[in-house]
């Protein structure tokens, strides 16, 4: 008679856990704040005193915060990806060689054959990323990137600080304030579609996969399957 055995490899570490869900926070808050910023919810009645009336203000001032906390652990993770494990290193992201990415091409294929195709019951079994969410990530490293640079652009005709004023000749690069803007916007949206992707697939990736993707952002841990012993 068969068995099928399960071993747990420990896979997150914690700065990796660490990144995940401050970046989780520091996306959603700056998101809903950009938005409000964008498109301003109400409207200074110009009734209350001027001292009660800092509400929008503080979209500003918290959509700020957020930006540097962004940036910062943002930063944290490029080093991480230097010197943590094999799961969380750049090369499991970026292939090193030719002969790597035909193997990780080809894993993205069966990916899609089970994500969107449905070809597939169950996808090929990796312990970390597939290609397909490898792949996946290096673009969300880009848009960071690329709302970092706006952002901080923008910011830099209201501070005096180092980090923006190194990114103030974006603003003309980029056509003017109003198009900096507008592109930082439209970004925002990119991140939104795909907090919602990646929700449903780790979801749907725990179900069909068994190997406890959702608790392994918790306490790091996921299941290997060990070859059947007769």
């Amino acid at each position: 008679m068969d068995t099928m055995a399960l071993r747990r490899v420990y896979v997150w570490e914690f700065p990796v856990r660490l990144y995940h869900w401050v970046n989780a926070l520091a996306v959603a808050v700056l998101g809903v704040t950009g938005y409000m910023i964008g498109r301003p919810l109400w409207v200074p009645t110009g009734i209350e005193e001027a001292s009660f009336g800092f509400s929008f203000g503080w979209v500003r001032f918290i959509h700020f915060v957020a930006a540097w906390v962004f940036a910062f652990n943002f930063v944290g993770r490029i080093y991480w990806s230097f010197v943590g494990n094999r799961y969380a290193r750049w090369d499991n992201f970026i292939p090193r060689n030719w002969q790597q990415f035909r193997k990780q091409l080809s894993e993205v294929i069966e990916v899609l054959k089970v994500d969107i195709l449905l070809e597939k019951p169950k996808p090929t079994e990796t312990i970390g990323h597939n290609a397909l969410a490898s792949w996946s990530y290096v673009v969300l490293f880009l848009a960071s990137m690329f709302q970092l640079v706006t952002g901080f652009a923008l910011y830099a005709a209201m501070s005096d600080a180092g980090l923006p004023q190194l990114f103030a000749r974006i603003v003309p690069m980029m056509g003017g304030d109003f198009a900096v803007r507008q592109w930082h916007h439209v970004m925002m949206w990119f991140f939104v579609v795909f907090s919602i992707v990646h929700i449903h697939l780790v979801i749907y990736h725990d179900y069909v996969e068994e190997r406890g993707e959702i608790s392994s952002m918790a306490g790091g841990w996921m299941f290997e399957e060990k070859k059947p012993r007769t």
